[in-house]
């Protein structure tokens, strides 16, 4: 059941025939409980499809009948306009994580007044994210900022955290981490840090590899993608 679970996919909130303030989410986490032990909700709605609720937990959801008995895993699609809702309320729950950030405890590089920004997870020793760190200075340029989240992918302990830290802890953490992604040496100092919640956080909207991209909307743009087709994605015009 638990791989199931890491499986679920997402689907919106609508009405069925009760109201949202006479969920009894604690009965609702019995639910969740029995099906997927261990497994503890966010958060619980009600959803579009009649009898059943909609179940948060990081930016998975899952439809759970009213009664328990059945679970529905799986995007839902408006099938007259071709949108899949699922994927809209992920993005949704995504940028609600970002933005609850604040800039101080991840590294911002962009102009004084940005007009735009994107949220990436990278890793100082990943060539992509070396590339993509290339392009920083044109996406700055064009009035957008950019907001580093470090995300060591071989986790704790190994040689890219300490780098992550080091950098983190560095002067100049802005200067440091081109330093790092150019291969150059970072001084294994340790200071406070949120290296270990930027992984946390990464790992709960989705994060599989490095970069990985986020627009404003919580749109998750997974690998390297060049400044030109960055800013058609964004719907931005450079300034």
């Amino acid at each position: 059941m638990r791989n199931i679970w890491m499986v679920a996919a997402g689907l919106v909130v609508f009405g069925s025939g009760l109201h949202a303030a006479e969920i009894d989410r604690d009965a609702v986490q019995a639910m969740i409980s029995k099906t997927f032990p261990g497994v503890v909700a966010d958060d619980v709605g009600l959803a579009v499809v009649p009898g059943f609720y909609e179940v948060v937990v990081g930016t998975r959801l899952v439809y759970m009948s009213t009664d328990g008995k059945y679970v529905l895993l799986g995007d839902l699609i408006d099938a007259d306009k071709r949108v899949n809702l699922s994927e809209a309320r992920r993005a949704e729950l995504t940028s609600t994580k970002l933005a609850a950030v604040p800039p101080e405890r991840m590294i911002v590089i962009g102009p004084e007044n940005p007009s735009r920004f994107v949220n990436v997870f990278t890793d100082v020793d990943c060539p992509y994210c070396a590339r993509f760190h290339r392009d920083v200075p044109k996406l700055n340029e064009a009035g957008v900022a950019v907001h580093y989240f470090l995300f060591p992918r071989t986790g704790v302990g190994s040689k890219s955290y300490e780098r992550a830290v080091g950098v983190w802890c560095a002067d100049d953490p802005v200067e440091m981490i081109g330093i790092a992604k150019a291969g150059g040496e970072v001084a294994p100092i340790e200071c406070d840090n949120p290296v270990k919640d930027h992984l946390a956080l990464g790992r709960a909207v989705g994060v599989q590899g490095t970069p990985a991209i986020f627009l404003e909307d919580g749109t998750m743009i997974p690998g390297y993608v060049p400044p030109e087709r960055l800013f058609e994605q964004m719907g931005h015009s450079p300034r």
